[in-house]
């Protein structure tokens, strides 16, 4: 059978193709000289199959899309206080490029914009790292997201760098406010190499599958950045990755994303997918027109917007049941599904609610995929409660959704694979 996914995006590429509104970023030569008609679109899943439709192998310039990833290393490398006292994480509600500080701390307002990415460069790596070391890490770890190793395009770094007038204004004030300690020339035109780096559209949306992953690249295995920095990094692009359009962004769309000005678009869906388009001609918010059209299809057909979730919560038990009679009666609870806090707390209650009188307690994990951290502690909390009230209790969990689990002071669990393994244990 052939996929519905690529026949999908080819049809949804369609929908916007006419639309040959907005300009190219006509303020860097190299980009004005882009062909307008370049169109792609691509899906990356956390289980690293990519699918796709048009131009999504043609290569161009990641441009502002490196910001949200060099935040991350700049964070991994260096820790959150260090890089949290440069740079803040509140929405500018300006441009991308506005020579704006915090007038108490000279700060910039957020890492999206082009004060606070000029700043976050600075911190990525070790701080003795020169400047060529420096755009080394930063193209080491961009490579790192993408699962194979990128590459500069000179031309357009020189382009670039040739109009660097107000990126160059901005880092001077940061100089001049203590923010950046380094030569402001220097940390411009690594910021500009940075931004310089070669991807296609398949490349994005696998750097964004590696957010939406947890930080664990979906194709190589590899953990990029710990799990609390995607966590920050999805959070700031969720407020402030489209700059000025923000806001209609969060409301519209609903997607963590960041667009970059050679019409490049990515957006990250924790635990799902990631999501790339590339379209060259921008609106006046310096992001792709044809792109915001596809993200704004792709979030309203597929239920995308991260505000948009299905109620779990109550479908977690999918039964409370008694097997056998007597004293070798079990109470089993069997759970489904992915299990956060408020479905964990739908099984306390099931258990408080049942104050199981069967001597035998199972909580029957075969059919839950996963389950958080809070989760995973709150059932294990069900379980030491149930061993102090006198009952034996079992973990049917073949799949070690819970690894080595340990229910704490006076607690116990048998693990075992099977509710029939406890109906008739080996002899």
């Amino acid at each position: 059978m052939r996929s519905v996914i690529p026949d999908y995006l080819a049809e949804v590429l369609e929908s916007v193709e006419s639309d040959t509104s907005g300009e190219l970023a006509g303020y860097i030569p190299e980009l004005a000289a882009a062909d307008p008609d370049r169109l792609g679109v691509a899906f990356a899943t956390v289980e690293g199959v990519v699918y796709g439709a048009g131009d999504i192998d043609i290569e161009f310039t990641i441009q502002s899309i490196s910001k949200p990833f060099v935040y991350a290393l700049a964070l991994a490398d260096r820790g959150f206080d260090p890089v949290l006292a440069k740079v803040g994480v509140e929405p500018s509600g300006e441009a991308f490029n506005e020579i704006s500080l915090e007038s108490d701390t000279g700060r910039p307002r957020n890492p999206m914009i082009n004060a606070g990415a000029i700043t976050v460069h600075s911190l990525t790596g070790a701080e003795d790292l020169n400047p060529t070391e420096r755009v080394e890490r930063v193209v080491h770890g961009l490579s790192a997201f993408a699962g194979r190793r990128l590459e500069m395009d000179e031309r357009v770094c020189a382009s670039e760098m040739g109009n660097a007038h107000r990126n160059l204004a901005i880092a001077h004030m940061l100089r001049s406010h203590n923010v950046l300690t380094d030569d402001a020339r220097a940390v411009v035109d690594g910021y500009t190499r940075q931004c310089s780096v070669l991807v296609s559209t398949r490349d994005l949306a696998v750097m964004a599958a590696t957010l939406a992953n947890r930080g664990m690249n979906p194709l190589s295995g590899e953990q990029v950045v710990p799990e609390p920095v995607v966590r920050q990094v999805l959070s700031v692009m969720f407020s402030c990755g489209m700059y000025d359009a923000a806001g209609d962004w969060a409301t519209q769309v609903g997607i963590p994303a960041k667009s970059g000005v050679a019409g490049g678009l990515i957006g990250a869906l924790p635990g799902q997918i990631g999501i790339a388009s590339f379209s060259p001609r921008l609106d006046t918010h310096g992001n792709s027109v044809r792109g915001v059209s596809l993200f704004e299809r792709l979030s309203a057909d597929m239920g995308l917007h991260v505000m948009e979730v299905p109620a779990t919560a109550r479908a977690v038990v999918r039964s409370n049941r008694v097997v056998g009679s007597g004293p070798n009666a079990l109470r089993v609870l069997e759970l489904q599904g992915g299990i956060g806090f408020a479905g964990a707390e739908r099984v306390v209650r099931e258990a408080v609610a049942t104050s199981p009188p069967e001597n035998r307690v199972v909580l029957d994990l075969t059919r839950v995929y996963s389950i958080d951290d809070v989760a995973r502690r709150v059932l294990l909390e069900i379980v030491r409660r149930l061993t102090l009230d006198g009952h034996e209790v079992y973990l049917v969990d073949p799949e070690s959704i819970v690894p080595d689990p340990d229910p704490g002071d006076g607690g116990r669990v048998t693990v075992v694979g099977s509710v029939e393994q406890v109906i008739t244990p080996p002899h």
